[in-house]
């Protein structure tokens, strides 16, 4: 009887059973087949030699090809600033704001961009260079006063925008209300009518007996409006004749000063948040010096410039504030739940060499209130 199994001679291969020679298998192998151990010990060094061939390869490739976890590089904030005036009329109020973004640890240049840009006092160039403005997708726009205000408004609803100084947000439309803006504008306020009454009642300190005072104003500004009304009043309650001189065009300066000379007023106030006599503030000083008439200015920018007086706010330290907004934006806050805020301090400043030169003997009791006194 023959058996079949399975053998290495073949499927096939036939085993005689019960003689008495020995059973021997015919084997390819040439040797002792290999202990288990060292084939597992061969994968191992395979497997390692692999693995250290693929690190060599990601090693080339990081070195001739780009980080392979680069993050993109960070965003530098961008700031608008639209000014009415010229650049050398601006530049103590952009120093300010300067001054307030260092205050909060920005870096010009490094941390945050700013793009200004000048209307050189011709409030028919604001639309064009606000367009300019909103078209480099700013983070937020800083506009210096009313119609710079709207004309950044006109081409933006989203893009927030930080009043540096508005005669009457609220009243101009800018904001639903002090409190509550509601929706993209918000910042300072100068709105503050009720110091017109004390720039007159300061003049006639100046000129005892006064009964006749011209005042310079813009009917296009609702705070000159405002300023107005206000020294209206006030010169009706002290019995001094008020002459109205608008003035809303550079080219009517000139007009401007002959209607005070005709008039014959004897002291003159300039309120503040007309660009057309900030941007032409010195010669409204130097018509004032020239005329040897008192002069009482809504800002200390118009006493640098050779004018007599200012009472009002610093419009420097409004511009430093106007930062502290522009951070709170950056960092996240609408411009809808920032309150506006209003000024709550006042300087006065008093220019000596003015006083001298127009032959003026200013007050002691003045004198010793003032903020500054310009020698």
């Amino acid at each position: 009887m023959a058996i079949q199994e399975a053998s290495p001679l073949g499927p096939h291969a036939t085993l005689p059973v019960g003689n008495d020679r020995p059973l021997t298998w015919a084997c390819r192998e040439t040797g002792p087949p290999e202990p288990p151990k060292l084939r597992l010990l061969d994968h191992v060094r395979q497997a390692v030699s692999r693995t250290l061939a693929g690190l060599v390869l990601l090693l080339a490739i990081a070195a001739v090809g780009p980080p392979i976890d680069a993050q993109p590089a960070t965003r530098i904030p961008k700031i608008g600033l639209l000014s009415t005036t010229t650049q050398v009329t601006i530049a103590p109020w952009i120093t300010g704001f300067r001054q307030g973004l260092r205050e909060h640890g920005y870096a010009e240049g490094k941390t945050v961009l700013l793009e200004v840009r000048f209307a050189e006092g011709v409030v028919e160039r604001l639309p064009e260079l606000a367009r300019q403005l909103v078209a480099l997708k700013p983070d937020v726009i800083v506009a210096t006063n009313d119609p710079a205000i709207a004309a950044v408004r006109r081409e933006t609803q989203t893009i927030p925008i930080v009043m540096a100084f508005s005669s009457d947000p609220a009243g101009a439309g800018f904001v639903a209300s002090l409190a509550r803006p509601g929706g993209n504008v918000t910042g300072l306020s100068n709105l503050s009518p009720e110091v017109s009454g004390k720039r007159l009642e300061l003049l006639r300190e100046v000129v005892p007996g006064l009964s006749r005072i011209a005042l310079l104003w813009n009917p296009d500004s609702r705070g000159n409006l405002l300023d107005y009304k206000e020294t209206e009043v006030a010169a009706r309650s002290l019995h001094v004749e008020l002459q109205s001189i608008e003035l809303s065009r550079v080219e009517d300066l000139d007009r401007a000063f002959s209607a005070v000379t005709k008039g014959r007023a004897q002291a003159l106030i300039v309120p503040a948040g007309n660009p057309i006599t900030v941007a032409r503030r010195d010669q409204v000083a130097s018509f004032a010096q020239q005329s040897r008439l008192p002069s009482i200015y809504g800002a200390r920018e118009y006493v640098d410039a050779g004018g007599l007086v200012s009472y009002g706010p610093n419009t420097a330290d409004l511009f430093r504030r106007a930062a502290i907004y522009v951070d709170k934006i950056l960092k996240g806050v609408k411009p809808a739940d920032l309150p506006v805020e209003q000024p709550t301090k006042f300087e006065l400043v008093i220019n000596l060499k003015t006083a001298k030169a127009m032959g003026v003997t200013v007050p002691e009791a003045l004198l010793g209130r003032a903020d500054k006194a310009i020698e």
